[in-house]
């Protein structure tokens, strides 16, 4: 085990130099961080984790087991990835072409939850709380508190921050259960209004 003194490391671990790995982070069995990722403050990476060259995590971003993060991506703060979820970074590849280089970028906006074994193809930004369902396969942009499922991923509704499923009225406003506040849709976006 190796404690730094501003984040943990479990034994196994390999944290390649030249990471940039914010304090009170976490990072568990098997997982490789590699030279030139940056983690933010707090974040919990599970077990069995790769993340590449490039990629930047933000604050208090929680990585489940057996998750792959390649080059490209990108996770505002509290960012959920469920465990299994891959993100792709090239959308034709070949094992006799070499891409390196051509990788499409793919962001994850802040609060934002990815369910288990869920793919997000390369290309395509998560809006902010937006909440991907277990498994689902996404091939285009998702906007700011949309539920997507499926595969392909299709929208079925809006979420609130705190990851319950929004029921708008006839005045277009929806509260959040839990939390009390409350989101407006106004021509296809959500909004929290108070």
């Amino acid at each position: 085990m190796e404690i730094n003194d501003t984040y943990y490391s479990h034994e196994t671990a390999i944290v390649d130099e030249g990471c940039q790995i914010g304090g009170g982070t976490k990072i568990w069995h098997f997982s490789h961080i590699m030279h030139g990722a940056i983690l933010g403050e707090n974040c919990n990476i599970g077990q069995n984790v790769v993340i590449s060259p490039g990629v930047v995590l933000g604050k208090n971003v929680k990585v489940q087991n057996n998750v792959s993060i390649y080059t490209g991506v990108s996770c505002d703060d509290d960012v959920f990835l469920g465990p299994s979820c891959v993100f792709t970074n090239v959308t034709n590849p070949r094992s006799a072409v070499n891409r390196r280089g051509q990788y499409a970028k793919t962001h994850v906006g802040t609060g934002a939850s990815i369910g288990a074994n869920a793919t997000i193809v390369c290309g395509h930004d998560i809006g902010r709380f937006a909440f991907i369902g277990a498994g689902a396969v996404v091939t285009k942009n998702v906007p700011d508190f949309a539920l997507l499922v499926g595969n392909p991923a299709r929208q079925t509704g809006w979420m609130s921050e705190y990851g319950h499923k929004l029921k708008f009225d006839g005045n277009n406003k929806a509260t959040c259960p839990e939390s009390g506040q409350v989101y407006e849709l106004n021509n296809g976006i959500v909004k929290r209004i108070s």
